[in-house]
């Protein structure tokens, strides 16, 4: 399980939110504590008392992002009619709107795990917690299907999504979620 995600003064939340950002489009390794403190506008003494570190800031990016996330999902999978197998597939829509965002460049936990292979980092953690938490939703999705194969159509609907994510860093290949919906139906033996 996830664990809480804390909450940080307002100082503390402006640094979180530029350096979600900054991250994401520049790159973890790429962007310096000094662009966090320039682009946040909060004092470099107070984002060390906040964080203590680089690799603890990047770690609360991502348990943010992964709280967000969660709520996220949980709340489109509320409002989903349908069998489990239909409300499965669409995780894949649900996805499928961050996909036609502008700005978006794949998986920000994916993109996270390639910038910090080691695996001591402390964001690697949260990175991991987050592709188990997906698995996992496809995972008890498929099993109130009914599926028998639940937890290995879990590892193979996650793999789906990693690809397309893949597709979209490589080529910008926008569609790449709708192909993995596709053979997700597929392996449902659902039609779309």
């Amino acid at each position: 399980m996830v664990e809480e995600v804390k909450r940080y003064s307002p100082s503390g939340e402006r640094v979180l939110a530029m350096a979600t950002e900054v991250f994401y489009q520049e790159g973890i390794r790429s962007t310096s504590m000094d662009s966090v403190v320039a682009l946040s506008g909060v004092s470099k003494p107070t984002v060390y008392a906040q964080f203590g570190s680089k690799d603890e800031l990047v770690a609360a990016v991502l348990r943010r992002r992964h709280e967000q996330r969660r709520e996220a999902l949980r709340q489109f999978l509320n409002d989903q009619p349908g069998p489990p197998a239909r409300r499965l597939l669409a995780v894949f829509d649900w996805l499928a709107r961050t996909h036609a965002k502008k700005g978006f460049r794949g998986c920000p936990f994916t993109n996270a795990a390639v910038e910090l292979p080691g695996t001591d980092h402390p964001a690697r953690a949260v990175i991991s917690e987050y592709k188990r938490w997906l698995r996992g939703t496809f995972t008890d999705l498929a099993r109130q299907a009914g599926r028998a194969d639940a937890d290995e159509l879990g590892l193979a609907l996650l793999m789906l999504v990693d690809g397309a994510n893949a597709r979209m860093v490589v080529d910008g290949d926008r569609t790449a979620i709708h192909t993995a919906k596709k053979i997700a139906a597929q392996l449902l033996e659902v039609s779309t």
